[in-house]
């Protein structure tokens, strides 16, 4: 078997400081090198604006290079201005990331390039990529398509790389529709489902692991009533208000926890004081990872009320513990809950979220019945997928 070599381009990677920004990514990119017959080499670029700015010293600790398992990745930075170069950061990012590439690749060459967002990171990975001579990867996860493809600039850059790409992947069938409805090519597009940490994700005692996370300080969580949870970030898009909206039509023991960080924070805060539901809601910050498998299991219906996804990880993740979701007709949900004991698919109103989410309440499938509807989903599948599908691509070379 002969080695072969991918630089993948992702904007969405864990480094110091920001262990959980893109971890999926991450795991996806550690299957594939431990298999043996692909060497992942890693750009991360990391932005950074002209003046110092207070939410981005963080990333001062960000190291040039480090090694994450078998999978070397890199940190350079490039010039951001945010809230105003949305339209220019693939052009910032391969002006930031060619040389280093063309380093990289001149000491050892490369037979194969990635991007693992289609925007910004596929039009630079498509600069990238053609000054090298090499085939090209682009993944599409969901807000890369359904928020960057409707702004005109984005769009024509993201049809251009899609153009150049060798072959494109899409983390549901619904997403590949979408995607050759903007004017790519079915014929490239192979549908890739997101991975699994078989072990870490399975079902734990419901009892029991509501026990467990009541006791811990850092996420006090009620240890008694009926819990909903919604796990994702705090951006409007995830629409964690309408699952605050929903307790209004819900029981009283019905609570609700939100795990997650971002900009919506302060807002849903604001929502839960107006509607005097301080009671029935907690918004417990971001979620160690180790963590995550318990208060999943914890919980009694998992509910995301996001307006768009591609096929959300933590749908996979909410299923494999054991715990049904509520979700809208988003992305591949679809191809998610097949049938009743995965849970329900609403429409996107408090009234819809809380008959679905009442519905489970009331006739809870099994734990084990929840999760064997995510058996199809690990990291091992993954990478042989992935694996199979860069190896065709780079034959094309």
């Amino acid at each position: 078997m002969t080695l072969k070599r991918l630089l993948s381009i992702s904007t969405l990677y864990p480094a110091p400081g920001r262990s959980g920004f893109g971890r999926f990514v991450a795991r996806q990119m550690e299957a594939l090198a431990s298999r043996g017959d692909w060497e992942v080499t890693v750009v991360n670029p990391i932005g950074k604006p002209p003046v110092p700015m207070q939410r981005y010293a963080a990333l001062e600790q960000i190291p040039d290079v480090e090694q994450q398992g078998a999978v070397t990745v890199h940190h350079p930075r490039f010039l951001l201005l945010p809230g105003l170069s949305g339209p220019v950061n693939p052009h910032l990012i391969a002006r930031a990331v060619l040389p280093l590439a063309q380093k990289l690749h001149e000491a050892c060459p490369f037979d194969m390039v990635d991007a693992q967002f289609f925007y910004p990171d596929g039009p630079a990975a498509a600069k990238i990529a053609a000054k090298l001579g090499l085939p090209l990867a682009i993944k599409a996860r969901g807000s890369d398509i359904h928020l960057w493809g409707e702004r005109r600039l984005a769009k024509l850059q993201i049809l251009g790389a899609a153009q150049q790409a060798t072959t494109l992947l899409a983390v549901s069938r619904a997403l590949a529709r979408d995607m050759v409805g903007m004017g790519m090519e079915d014929s490239k597009i192979s549908v890739h489902y997101t991975g699994l940490d078989r072990e870490r994700f399975r079902p734990l005692g419901r009892a029991s692991a509501r026990q467990l996370i009541s006791a811990i300080p850092s996420l006090h969580v009620w240890s008694v009533g009926r819990m909903l949870l919604s796990v994702g970030a705090l951006v409007r898009v995830k629409g964690q208000s309408l699952a605050i909206r929903a307790l209004k039509h819900l029981p009283e023991d019905v609570r609700l926890v939100i795990a997650g960080s971002g900009t919506e924070e302060a807002a849903l805060r604001a929502l839960v004081t107006e509607l005097d539901l301080e009671d029935r809601v907690q918004i417990i910050g971001a979620v160690d990872h180790d963590l995550l498998p318990h208060l999943l299991s914890a919980a009694d219906v998992m509910v995301l009320p996001s307006e768009r996804e591609g096929l959300a990880n933590a749908w996979i993740e909410a299923l494999a513990c054991g715990t049904p979701v509520v979700i809208p007709d988003v992305g591949g949900a679809r191809e998610v809950v097949q049938n009743d004991s995965a849970g329900r698919i609403v429409e996107r109103t408090p009234e819809s979220i809380a008959q679905g989410v009442a519905e489970l309440l009331a006739n809870p499938p099994s734990q084990e019945a929840v999760a064997a509807n995510a058996e199809r989903f690990s990291w091992d599948a993954n990478a042989a997928a992935l694996a199979e599908i860069y190896a065709k691509a780079a034959e094309k070379r």
